[in-house]
């Protein structure tokens, strides 16, 4: 027998090669034939199914995790607001951790105070009527002072005699506040706590964290990018000190208000309204409302009073303050400000309850301002010409390539050198 006879029943019957490849692929190769065969669009809908199913798990993750991103959020809306702080007294100190030190211990002062200024007045004022509540009750039941006198005018006498213990009982409870209060002071503490160390990571790694991302990117998209964040902060800090100017300026006028009528904790009630005016568009009302309940309980024509100098003072806000203010440091349309505190209260409250619908009121504004920006920068870059456009930009005048004709960089339109 010969070598090649030989070689060739060693060759022949053998396997071609890349035929272990060839049937290992078989079945998906005639999975793909078939479907296209019949005009099914398999690649595409294997890829649609699999970017729905990613996005229903997205969503999931995010509902999950819907207290942690809204602390997160609120963590970011408070460190843009000291960020300018910090980058103040980093002037005089020239060391950013100094600098994060020196603002995150004011403002914790600032939120001290705020808890006393608010906290004493009240837990002082429930003892008070904790341990009065029993001769109020008295009274009422034996018709005697004024609200006996309220209780006779108002044919409520049999209700306060069959409620009588069950009064008592209430006043009895409100002595004992701290029972009450003890069992959600921790979970309190826990979210101040999370919040006040988020945003003193992001004051102290935010400029470390904006120069990697900055870093990673090319020239001409990091240059893009930063003005684009630079205008962004200027618009939301802006919002941000234009609302508190005319907060601050609301609680000045309630204070003196109230101080010269003679009503008890002016002080009180004048940071409330300094806070809650903070809100956009509901801060007036719900500021304004309790405030002149209170004042128009001590008496009515104190309330009378109250009622017209805070309307006064709305009426100044709303047409004098704001657009002088406003106009000064941000600009948003009145019809996307609306639309932004609808839809973000909307979806705040259905993430987060009450405290998701507060905050999302809050950072609705910010937000909006940001988009406005984002989208403005958006459009101009996918102009003819723009950053973002297919086209080297509007064609040139007929009668010629660029460089000839009119505007052109080579000969003149008359031919001549």
């Amino acid at each position: 027998m010969s070598a090649g006879s030989v070689d060739a029943r060693q060759v022949g019957p053998g396997p071609a090669p890349g035929g272990a490849a060839a049937g290992t692929s078989t079945r998906r190769a005639r999975l793909r034939a078939a479907a296209a065969a019949r005009g099914i669009p398999l690649p595409t809908i294997l890829t649609t199914v699999g970017v729905v199913v990613l996005t229903f798990l997205a969503g999931k993750l995010i509902y999950r995790l819907r207290d942690i991103l809204l602390l997160m959020v609120v963590a970011g809306f408070l460190a843009v607001i000291l960020n300018p702080l910090v980058v103040y007294v980093q002037r005089w100190v020239h060391r950013r951790g100094w600098a994060v030190t020196i603002v995150t211990l004011w403002a914790a002062l600032v939120f001290v105070g705020l808890v006393i200024a608010f906290g004493w007045p009240l837990v002082n004022g429930l003892t008070h009527l904790a341990h009065r509540l029993p001769s109020y009750v008295q009274a009422a039941s034996n018709g005697h002072g004024w609200i006996g006198h309220l209780v006779r005018r108002l044919h409520l006498e049999a209700w306060v005699q069959r409620n009588a213990p069950k009064l008592q009982t209430l006043g009895t409870n409100l002595a004992k506040p701290a029972l009450n209060f003890g069992k959600g002071a921790a979970s309190l503490l826990a979210t101040l706590g999370t919040i006040a160390a988020l945003v003193l990571l992001l004051l102290l790694e935010g400029p470390k964290m904006r120069r990697g991302l900055l870093g990673a990117m090319s020239r001409e998209r990091a240059d893009r990018y930063s003005r684009l964040a630079h205008e962004i902060n200027q618009s939301v800090t802006g919002y941000v000190l234009g609302d508190l100017a005319t907060s601050v300026i609301a609680g000045v006028v309630v204070f003196v208000t109230l101080a010269a009528l003679g009503i008890p904790f002016p002080l009180l009630w004048a940071l409330w309204v300094a806070l809650v005016d903070f809100l956009p568009m509901i801060g007036g009302a719900l500021a304004g409302i309790p405030t002149v309940l209170f004042a128009a309980g001590h008496s009515l024509t104190a309330g009378i009073i109250t009622a017209a100098a805070f309307i006064g003072y709305q009426q100044l806000e709303n047409h004098v303050l704001n657009p002088v203010i406003m106009s000064k440091t941000v600009k948003i349309n009145p019809l996307l400000v609306l639309v932004a505190i609808l839809v973000g209260s909307s979806i705040g409250a259905w993430l987060g309850g009450l405290f998701g619908g507060f905050v999302a009121a809050l950072i609705s504004i910010p937000c909006a301002a940001a988009l406005q920006v984002i989208v403005k920068d958006i459009w101009q870059a996918t102009e003819p010409g723009g950053l973002l456009s297919d086209g080297p930009g509007p064609d040139p005048a007929p009668g010629g390539p660029a460089g000839s004709g009119p505007g052109g960089a080579g000969v003149p339109e008359d031919g001549r050198a």
